[in-house]
Formats: C-alpha cells, structure tokens, sequence
C-alpha cells in the first residue's frame, strides 16, 4: 500500500544515484525557491519519453524560476543511461535504482508489466515541489502512464507562488 503524503509536512528521504556518476540526495539540495522531483515510469514509456523531452528543453526557464530539478524512476543503471542517451536528456539530473519501499513512502502508484517491453515492475508517474524547508509543497501523483501537469502552465505558477507568498494548500486536517 502506498503512502499518503501530506501537503505541509515534511517529505520523504530520497538519495540515489545518478546517470554519468555521484549520488543526488534531497536533503542537500539548496533551491532559491524549490526543489522538483518527478517520478518516471522507465525506459519503456513513450509517454516519459515526450514528458522528460519537453522538461529538458525548459530547463534554463525552470532554472531560472529557483529550482532544483531530479527525474528518477525504478529502472536499473543500464536502463536509465539508455534513456537518458536515446531520449537526449542533457540537462537533467537522472537518477535510477529507486526501490519499491521508496516509491511507496512518497506514495507512488506501483505496476507491473503488462507487456514484454516493461520492466517486471515499476512505479506510476509522480511530480512534487519540495520548499527549501524540505516540506512538500505541490504534490502531483497519477496511477496512469498519461495524466501527469502540463509542464509549460504549470512552471510560470511558481514565480506566482513566491512573489504572493502562496501558501501551501491541502494540509487542512478537518
């Protein structure tokens, strides 16, 4: 069973390696606004393909906004250099070897493969912001290869959420 996360509170540890070498760790990012983990389902996904496309052609404006950026998923070290080589992601962190216990603490969806060119098993899409504080500010997670934000409405609501001073929504427990 996955984990609910709350919005507010302070979010999972996550420390994996990276394509190309070293390890990202979460706790020792340091935005000026936020931090933006997005879960892929792997390899196999053309879906992530098209998704992590278009976030790597917008990295010098999400930069720009004050984030720091990782895309991780389950899949292994071959995989996930395979991705990042055939997809053409250069300007993002990719991480891989995500767990299953990891995926559930930040609430992913679990799936098994359904056809050949999956991985036997792999997690749903996910998207969060993490404050600077380390506390979960957006929190986006889908049980579907498909529904995951747009990324060019959403990233522009970031510069809206600093300058107004946004609050972090969700959290009421009545």
């Amino acid at each position: 069973m996955t984990h609910t996360l709350m919005p507010g509170a302070q979010s999972p540890e996550l420390s994996l390696p990276l394509v190309g070498g070293g390890n990202w760790t979460l706790s020792e990012q340091t935005p000026e606004n936020f931090t933006m983990v997005i879960f892929y389902r792997g390899l196999h996904c053309p879906v992530c393909k098209n998704y992590l496309g278009k976030l790597n052609s917008m990295m010098v404006q999400i930069t720009e906004l004050g984030f720091s950026v990782v895309v991780a998923s389950m899949d292994s070290e071959q995989k996930a250099q395979q991705a990042k080589s055939d997809w053409e992601i250069d300007k993002v962190n990719l991480a891989y070897g995500l767990d299953v216990e990891t995926a559930k603490k930040w609430g992913l969806y679990i799936s098994t493969s359904i056809k050949e060119a999956e991985s036997d098993i792999f997690c749903e899409p996910g998207l969060m912001w993490i404050k600077p504080d380390g506390t979960l500010y957006l929190i986006d997670i889908s049980n579907m290869p498909w529904a995951r934000p747009d990324l060019e409405f959403l990233m522009p609501k970031a510069k809206f959420a600093v300058e107004n001073s946004y609050p972090t929504r969700g959290s009421s427990t009545l």
